[in-house]
């Protein structure tokens, strides 16, 4: 099969792979349609993110869908050909965090596309049957593979209490700000407000559910007064952070996504005195249901998301393109020649 393949900052090189072989438990999907993510970004330019570095040749790409065309001993022969949302984990079973439920947080975690296990920039992948979920026919291949971002939305939504009559404030109109406030509006929530510094993607969160965007070089957040009951940060950034919180109420949320620093001060005297809660998100679990639930009922449109499709040999071109702020969403067609 054919992958592309990175094999130093700024270099993706495809090449030819044995296809997979799916273990007792696993399926063979043929990969349809893979979304760009800003992780897979900062591997491709930096060879690194956080704590992983990337020291071998490593296929990037988590936000995958496609069909089955194989499956393990154990699984049900009756899947093959059916339309799946790879969810993109290998937890180990026995983990105190995946016993209690939150596998997300597995310290052995295996998932596609960090250091030690290649993603779906190739044409075959191998997932265990049970995160394959079947997608329905009202779902495109596109919306399949960005059930994944999505799911970060939904992942952030129940930890920041997203509610009927909620009013809550995003910071960040990148894909998963714009995930986020269609989460939003589908909960109920009736104010959403988000900050962008970038005019374009303002305009593009008013098109997907927010009420109001505000542009923070021009205008004091805090000229939105204190009464949000949830804030979430999809931006990393520091003074947008801090910003934020400040316009919570008291007792409200503050959910933290984006990716930015390592460290950052914090308003202790402000989290302590309205008794707020700050958490952050890393990945998801149990939220694929939720996902395609919403979209197959038309309450979150992952596919005008899409802002443009690449094949297989264009990967470097999907993941360059995400500097243009046009760009919302890039997918890859493994298929496509």
């Amino acid at each position: 099969m054919r992958a592309s393949v990175l094999t130093a900052p700024g270099r993706i090189e495809l090449a030819q792979r044995p296809v997979p072989v799916p273990e007792r438990d696993e399926v063979l999907v043929r990969v349809t349609a893979v979304g760009v993510c800003g992780s897979d970004v900062h591997f491709y330019h930096d060879g690194r993110l956080g704590d992983w570095q990337v020291a071998e040749p490593l296929v990037l790409g988590h936000e995958s869908g496609g069909r089955i065309v194989a499956v393990g001993a154990d699984v049900d022969p009756a899947r093959i050909g059916e339309r799946v949302s790879v969810e993109p984990q290998h937890p180990s079973a026995g983990s105190a965090e995946t016993l209690r439920g939150d596998y997300n947080l597995d310290p052995h975690m295996r998932f596609y596309a960090v250091p030690g296990t290649d993603g779906a920039f190739q044409e075959y992948v191998t997932i265990q049957s049970h995160f394959a979920h079947p997608v329905p026919d009202e779902v495109s291949d596109h919306a399949a593979a960005l059930m994944e971002p999505l799911s970060v939305a939904i992942a952030t939504a129940r930890k920041a209490g997203f509610a009927a009559g909620s009013r809550v404030f995003i910071t960040g109109a990148g894909p998963v700000g714009i995930a986020i406030a269609q989460v939003a509006r589908a909960y109920g929530a009736t104010e959403v407000v988000v900050s962008d510094i970038a005019e374009q993607r303002r305009a593009t969160a008013l098109s997907f559910g927010a009420t109001e965007t505000v542009d923070p070089t021009a205008t004091d957040p805090a000229e939105l007064g204190s009464g949000f009951d949830a804030f979430v940060d999809a931006s990393g950034a520091a003074a947008a952070v801090r910003s934020g919180i400040a316009l919570v109420r008291p007792a409200g949320s503050v959910v933290l996504v984006g990716m930015g620093l390592p460290e950052l001060p914090l308003p202790i005297t402000t989290i302590q005195n309205r008794e707020l809660v700050v958490t952050g998100v890393f990945r998801y679990a149990n939220t694929w249901p939720t996902a395609i639930a919403l979209v197959s009922r038309g309450l979150v449109d992952l596919d005008r998301m899409v802002t443009g499709t690449f094949g297989l040999d264009e990967t470097a071109a999907a993941l360059e393109s995400t500097a243009d702020p046009g760009t919302i969403k890039s997918i890859v067609e493994p298929g496509r020649r």
